[in-house]
């Protein structure tokens, strides 16, 4: 059960690059750190209790890099998103292995097509982290028709918020999210913005991780199955 919570994490990740912003930062402010709440829908599920809490995306100049961890540190995951270069560098630390994997915008765009949904943009809005939100209701195509509503905000200067993820149709930045994944259902919200300094080199590749490929990646966390 914990290998598949592993795997809901970095899934939950791709989808969350990048996030928002909130209070107290600006609306016009290009760098800081964003921290999301992030809660089990369904607390019965067995791996309820080992679910991380949050998640940490640090933003400068339209990139970002979204953090997660699991397993009291023995794996986390990140995914640094360069909208204007068009790739997504995926990295995985477990136990003592270090391996990236970057994709191209047709490896993300492949991937994105496999994500089969139906997106209905509603009137209403509501306030999260002191930004106003649009709401909009999805219904994945999946063998449960599972919905949810998401919230995005069209308040924040930043370009292509969405572009390596399936909801690059919507223009604002995901404020609130839902997605059920290996059996694992998960919500995730903006809660804080801090305007800090964020060094650049949190949007390159570590020199000291592995590249492999998509099949080499796949691989490893079949592996943990």
């Amino acid at each position: 059960m914990k290998n598949r919570l592993i795997q809901s994490i970095s899934v939950f990740l791709l989808l969350f690059v990048l996030g928002s912003c909130g209070e107290g930062i600006g609306k016009a402010a290009d760098e800081g750190t964003i921290e999301y709440t992030a809660s089990v829908v369904d607390q019965n599920n067995s791996v309820a209790t080992l679910a991380p809490s949050k998640m940490i995306i640090k933003f400068k100049n339209n990139k970002s890099c979204a953090e997660m961890s699991a397993g009291m540190g023995l794996f986390s995951t990140s995914f640094i998103s360069d909208p204007e270069k068009k790739t997504l560098t995926h990295l995985v630390k477990l136990l003592n292995k270090k391996l990236s994997l970057v994709q191209n915008a047709a490896d993300i765009s492949k991937e994105n097509a496999t994500y089969k949904f139906q997106l209905t943009p509603l009137k209403e809005t509501k306030m999260i982290a002191g930004f106003k939100c649009n709401k909009a209701h999805v219904k994945i195509d999946d063998d449960f028709q599972t919905e949810f509503d998401i919230f995005y905000t069209s308040e924040l200067k930043i370009n292509e918020p969405n572009f390596a993820n399936p909801f690059h149709m919507i223009e604002g930045v995901l404020m609130e999210y839902q997605m059920k994944k290996f059996g694992l259902e998960m919500k995730f919200t903006a809660k804080s913005v801090k305007k800090e300094d964020i060094d650049d080199t949190t949007f390159e590749l570590p020199p000291d991780y592995k590249p492999v490929s998509a099949e080499e990646m796949n691989l490893l966390f079949e592996s943990l199955q």
